[in-house]
């Protein structure tokens, strides 16, 4: 089946719960500081300093070259947008804050969707965009349970984009992924898939699941000028949330689940 996926025992749950916490306190703030006019750098300098105010490390930083602390993606950008002060938020803009906290040794990763300058000021396209998303993430993580296969996850997203019958799309390229002593583990969580495939989830498996849903085509188009930004390919909006989520004997924990219950 591929590399062998790590079960955390209790203490290393409570360790990596730490993390977690982090990871969804900051995302909480970000909700309250996030503004027309401010940059994506703003951003990063707010999270970077937050991060090491609360003990952790910013996960992203120099990861494989990536250079800032933290993924900020408007807009038409899917994933692993580079903060920069020439990025700047305009009202009616939607964006993706994407935190990965390091602490005790584990990392905790989410991320979760904005409306710059308050849902009022978007569209009731994007509206809906960001809302099905999130609906989505929720109906992969209810698959999460002992004895269910990581296939279920990627089919009840698939299932639910597809009754949406909006002409979304889902992005294949860029998954969910095991996550504990290291950024990225086994297993793989895909967000589209066949009902009764892939490992079966045990009690200790701690994975993210991170639906991409794009408001027209699934196809991306990756940046030649930093061999990072991830944008849809035809321009179009997209939207992303995303959770660490652990299997325990019954079902699931949210370990990123706020802790003042936005998210």
């Amino acid at each position: 089946m591929g590399e062998k996926i790590t079960i955390k025992n209790k203490e290393e749950i409570a360790l990596m719960r730490e993390a977690c916490v982090v990871t969804s306190t900051i995302l909480d703030e970000v909700g309250e500081i996030i503004r027309p006019g401010m940059s994506t750098e703003e951003i990063n300098t707010f999270v970077h300093r937050r991060t090491t105010d609360l003990g952790a490390i910013p996960s992203p930083l120099n990861y494989k070259g990536f250079p800032k602390s933290v993924c900020v993606s408007p807009n038409d950008v899917i994933c692993h947008g580079i903060p920069a002060p020439f990025v700047v938020l305009q009202a009616g803009d939607i964006v993706n804050v994407d935190v990965t906290s390091y602490k005790n040794g584990f990392h905790g990763d989410s991320s979760r969707m904005y409306f710059v300058g308050g849902e009022e000021a978007c569209s009731p396209d994007a509206r809906e965009l960001v809302r099905v998303t999130r609906e989505a993430l929720m109906a992969g993580i209810r698959q999460v349970k002992p004895g269910n296969r990581i296939g279920d996850i990627g089919f009840a997203i698939q299932e639910y984009i597809r009754g949406i019958d909006r002409g979304y799309g889902i992005v294949r390229e860029y998954t969910g992924h095991g996550l504990g002593r290291e950024f990225h583990e086994a297993p793989q969580v895909l967000h589209v898939g066949r009902k009764g495939t892939g490992d079966i989830m045990k009690p200790g498996m701690t994975f993210t699941i991170e639906p991409m849903i794009n408001a027209g085509t699934h196809k991306t188009s990756l940046s030649k000028l930093d061999g990072w930004t991830v944008r849809t390919a035809d321009g179009k909006l997209s939207a992303q949330w995303e959770h660490t989520v652990l299997v325990t004997e019954t079902g699931v924990e949210i370990m990123t689940k706020s802790p003042t219950g936005l998210f």
